[in-house]
């Protein structure tokens, strides 16, 4: 049994809480967060500091999902505490705050896993096995959309900072270059374009090719008026087929075969925010539990793929800006 703090009961947290009462090898055995209020509904002993709960209670792994200026400074307050962790997307704010982050789990021999949920998410795991196995031959390319209105439920109002969130890039647009980068290795070419506005890059259009050949567009952000739907879609183009998830299900068309629709276990929420399925999440906190007790490694993601996937898209933004500047 994996005994968990999970550290933050915002939006997030109350995912991951979520999550965890569905494994029955994983206990949250203790909450931490500055709300008193928000301890409340989860009887568990509740804290106000991480401090307090790892001198308190016995605890195997840390669970955190606070804003991302605050999670180098957990994740090493975990680690050299001796507990593994599992830290939210994005890793950190830049690479040197995500190199601490790897230096103190390897330092303090514990396991960091980054919560990039989309290389977990069923339909995109689909994707990535259709790839893997070469069942409609090679991938061309693959388009991934990402947007919605500002995600204005966030505690205080933090991802409104971009000293704190890093704008719709770092926080909703990394989803998509993380899945793009463990699909297709590391672009050979890439050009990026955004737009920004008061709460950092807003929107970004990024266009990658691989040494095979295969091309990723990603859009993303978050800058669409209030009220519109979130969207998450792509278009995968194989050579003998494609896997397309655009506003409904994802549908296989293949060569010479019916479109077929696969299952897959629909888990609902009452989280709030965007999302209305527990599936990614699911499998996402499951696979961390389940490897750390296992002792076996990280494969899907693992902390220095969550690094590289953290530096390409600050070079995205960087790219945006200076083609940006160029126009001013």
């Amino acid at each position: 049994m994996l005994k968990v703090a999970l550290v933050g009961i915002g939006f997030m947290g109350r995912m991951h809480a979520s999550v965890y009462e569905t494994l029955s090898n994983a206990q949250i055995v203790a909450i931490v967060d500055k709300d008193p209020k928000r301890l409340e509904p989860f009887g568990v002993k509740g804290f106000a500091t991480v401090e307090e709960a790892l001198t308190a209670v016995e605890i195997d792994a840390v669970d955190i999902c606070l804003p991302t200026d605050l999670h180098r400074e957990f994740t090493v307050k975990a680690a050299n505490a001796g507990k593994h962790v599992l830290c939210e997307k994005p890793m950190a704010l830049s690479v040197g705050e995500a190199d601490e982050m790897i230096a103190a789990a390897e330092r303090n021999g514990v396991r960091l896993m980054i919560a990039h949920c989309i290389r977990f998410w069923p339909e995109y795991a689909y994707v990535t096995r259709l790839q893997r196995e070469g069942t409609l031959g090679r991938l061309l390319s693959i388009n991934l959309t990402r947007y919605g209105e500002f995600p204005s439920w966030s505690s205080d109002n933090w991802l409104a900072d971009a000293k704190r969130a890093g704008g719709g890039a770092l926080d909703m647009h990394i989803h998509d270059t993380d899945y793009a980068l463990g699909l297709l290795g590391e672009p050979e070419e890439m050009a990026a374009f955004g737009t920004e506005d008061a709460r950092g890059m807003s929107q970004m259009f990024t266009t990658m090719r691989f040494a095979d050949g295969s091309v990723a567009h990603l859009e993303g952000g978050w800058n669409l008026p209030p009220k519109t739907p979130f969207k998450m879609a792509f278009r995968a183009i194989f050579e003998r087929g494609a896997a397309i998830m655009d506003g409904g299900p994802l549908t296989i068309y293949a060569e010479g075969a019916e479109p077929q629709t696969p299952e897959f276990e629909k888990m609902s929420t009452a989280g709030g925010g965007n999302i209305s399925d527990l599936g990614g999440y699911y499998h996402e906190i499951k696979y961390f539990v389940d490897r750390v007790l296992s002792s076996e490694p990280f494969e899907v993601t693992d902390a220095q793929s969550s690094r590289r996937s953290l530096e390409v898209t600050l070079e995205e933004i960087h790219q945006a800006h200076g083609r940006q500047a160029a126009c001013a």
